[in-house]
């Protein structure tokens, strides 16, 4: 008797924490609207809060999910070029500031599924940013990669070719080299490429998580 009391006990506290982070992550993504609205205007705030929205809707869902619902997501946004959009070359914007502006490049849609991702819990060793070339278009391009296992063709999440597709079924793209949060690897014929050494290397993604952190 005691040690069912004991059981009950410690299961309502587990509930009640849980109700509290949920209670807190929630306040947190509120907050996080208004403080976009005000900076990017009233449909900006629509966009966050429909964002979490869908990262809600799966958060119990399975990896196919998750990839399905994120990608379909982020795919209803605007293409516009780094030069037009951010008065830059090269920009890698952060998911907050893609929402915001309902717009980016194919870096930015790729990095805001791989950070939604990132957080409904899929594992950073089964996703790869990968840089490639469009073959179709003659121009450089960016597309997130899920690997099911380390030995597994990836599913390709893109905006161009909207649809989740094995990359064998890709054969307009062309794997120039590919990182996550660690890891940065040169892509070769087979396989999933060479690590050359962390992805601290990149300028560009370095740049991006200083100014997410300095967002959150």
């Amino acid at each position: 008797m005691v040690i069912r009391y004991a059981f009950l006990v410690i299961f309502s506290v587990m509930i009640l924490m849980a109700g509290l982070l949920i209670a807190d992550s929630t306040d947190k993504y509120a907050q996080l609207a208004k403080k976009v609205s005000r900076q990017y205007g009233a449909d900006a705030e629509k966009r966050i809060i429909s964002w979490r929205n869908t990262v809600d809707s799966v958060r119990n869902g399975t990896d196919l999910e998750k990839l399905i619902a994120v990608n379909n997501f982020f795919n209803q946004m605007d293409f516009v070029d780094d030069i037009d959009h951010w008065g830059k070359e090269d920009y890698w914007a952060t998911p907050i500031e893609f929402l915001g502006t309902r717009g980016g490049d194919c870096e930015d849609f790729t990095i805001a599924k791989y950070f939604s991702l990132r957080e409904l819990g899929v594992p950073d060793e089964k996703l790869r940013l990968v840089y490639v070339k469009a073959l179709t278009l003659d121009q450089h391009h960016m597309v997130l990669a899920y690997y099911h296992k380390p030995t597994a063709i990836p599913v390709l999440l893109d905006n161009l070719d909207k649809a989740l597709k094995p990359a064998s079924k890709r054969r307009d793209l062309l794997p120039i080299y590919s990182f996550n949060a660690k890891n940065l690897w040169l892509s070769k014929e087979k396989g999933r490429g060479v690590l050359v050494g962390g992805s601290s290397r990149l300028s560009l993604w370095t740049d991006l998580n200083s100014r997410l952190t300095a967002f959150n």
